[in-house]
């Protein structure tokens, strides 16, 4: 399966000066394969080390002299390890967290070596942080399970995938092509872009199978709640892993998770779960200006999990359900529709920044109002409503126009592409006027470049 984060992979191998790359993304999202078919497809030999499964291969790293180290290495490995046609791969380095803070010594010493490192739970090393990291002198890279294009390489469907690619807003789309498309997105939102679910699926094209993929990630996720270090109950933690699907799209409810449960144990736990990415936070902004973590409220949060087919098989989602409903508002009163979207604009950020997702809501008593995400087009705020059909009420939508003055909003729904004016008035007969781009949930990765396109061509 083609990453699109191998050329970021490319760019960092050829850039100088070039510093270690540490890869931090939950367990599964396929870090370990990335840098072994990254090391094959450039001639690289690999000298991969699993920290997890060999913790005494820490004791390789006791000194602070790369050309020591290297020597240890060639004797363990037996194995000549040239730097300038290797690459030294630390995988599962949140086992060895001490050897983070050496990475520097290989930056400013042995530059000619590449090195890598991974980790699942590098979040909790990173927390306690009882080592030197090496500030600025580490690059780092985000992954996340494969978006919609990465899924459509995958399956064959290459085709599909360089049309949406050239896409632009003066072609119309013909209705076999978006038909083709849809069915795509409903077979993504059951099997996901977890590699192990993804490759299955293209093997045997038989969904109990895939939905086994799930389950066994479900439990491996669960199986490292005991790697959480006893911080909080398993109990607390299956709860609220449990939860994430069921309140999609909802303000995330403690009570909802357990009535009997003091609330800071749940957020607590949420947070832990926050960490080792298995789901995300999106929090409440009030959307003024940038950046949007700024004016961020954290008694309103919605969750996502990490990935939509984890979620349909949370939800005992089947093919059979999704092909018979031409709408997906009807899958989880729209959840999985929310789910989707923001996983796919967490693919949209940069692979070096992590993701961050907001959405904005007025809670004012008999003025509520909510926009599903805010997200950040280069110097401006950009409004995303999600509509699981076709069709749907943009009362919120006028709303945020109005009072922040924007002149640019997105709606993600299953018709076919548009771009036009709205104008409305509002209770108090004023009116509102901006543009509205309404996407299909098959071009969510196209979007900042039909904004910067739709932008352009309006100016």
């Amino acid at each position: 399966m083609k990453r699109s984060r191998s050329a970021f992979l490319f760019d960092w191998l050829n850039s100088t000066p070039r510093k270690p790359l540490v890869i931090r993304g939950a367990r599964q999202v396929g870090k370990t394969w990335l840098i072994r078919d990254f090391a094959h497809f450039q001639g690289l030999e690999l000298i991969e080390l699993n920290f997890e499964k060999r913790p005494e291969l820490e004791s390789l790293f006791t000194s602070n002299d790369p050309d020591e180290i290297l020597l240890n290495l060639r004797a363990f490995t037996k194995s000549k390890i040239e730097p300038s046609t290797s690459l030294l791969f630390l995988d599962e380095i949140q086992a060895a967290p001490k050897l983070l803070g050496k990475l520097r010594w290989f930056a400013e010493d042995t530059p000619e070596l590449p090195v890598v490192a991974a980790g699942s739970l590098l979040e909790f090393a990173l927390a306690k942080h009882e080592f030197s990291m090496p500030v600025g002198r580490i690059n780092y890279m985000y992954l996340e399970p494969l978006s919609f294009e990465e899924f459509l390489d995958a399956i064959g469907q290459q085709s599909l995938k360089e049309y949406i690619e050239r896409y632009n807003w003066n072609v119309d789309i013909p209705n076999a092509i978006h038909t083709q498309l849809m069915k795509a997105v409903r077979e993504y939102m059951l099997i996901g872009g977890m590699p192990a679910a993804v490759s299955t699926w293209i093997n045997n094209h038989v969904l109990e199978k895939v939905s086994q993929v799930h389950f066994d990630l479900l439990a491996t996720y669960r199986d490292d709640f005991a790697k959480y270090r006893g911080r909080l109950l398993i109990d607390r933690l299956e709860e609220v892993m449990s939860a994430v699907p069921r309140q999609l799209g909802n303000k995330f409810v403690y009570s909802r998770v357990n009535s009997q449960v003091p609330a800071a144990s749940l957020k607590q736990g949420l947070d832990l779960l926050a960490k080792a990415r298995v789901c995300h936070q999106v929090l409440s902004t009030a959307a003024n200006g940038l950046p949007l973590g700024a004016e961020v409220n954290e008694k309103y949060k919605k969750v996502l999990m990490l990935d939509c087919g984890l979620c349909s098989a949370s939800l005992g989602l089947t093919m059979q359900q999704l092909q018979s409903v031409t709408e997906l508002i009807m899958i989880n009163s729209g959840g999985m529709a929310e789910q989707m979207v923001g996983q796919q604009l967490r693919n949209l950020f940069p692979p070096f920044v992590s993701p961050s997702l907001y959405y904005w809501q007025r809670a004012e008593k008999g003025a509520n109002a909510e926009i599903d995400y805010a997200l950040q087009h280069e110097n401006q705020v950009i409004p995303i409503e999600v509509k699981a059909g076709s069709s749907g009420s943009l009362k919120s939508l006028h709303q945020f126009m109005k009072e922040k003055g924007k002149k640019i909003a997105v709606r993600i729904n299953s018709d076919y592409p548009s771009i036009g004016s709205v104008q409305v008035k509002d209770s108090s007969g004023s009116t509102v006027t901006y543009t509205l781009l309404s996407l299909p949930f098959y071009l969510i990765g196209q979007l900042h470049r039909l904004i910067h396109h739709s932008i352009k061509d309006r100016n």
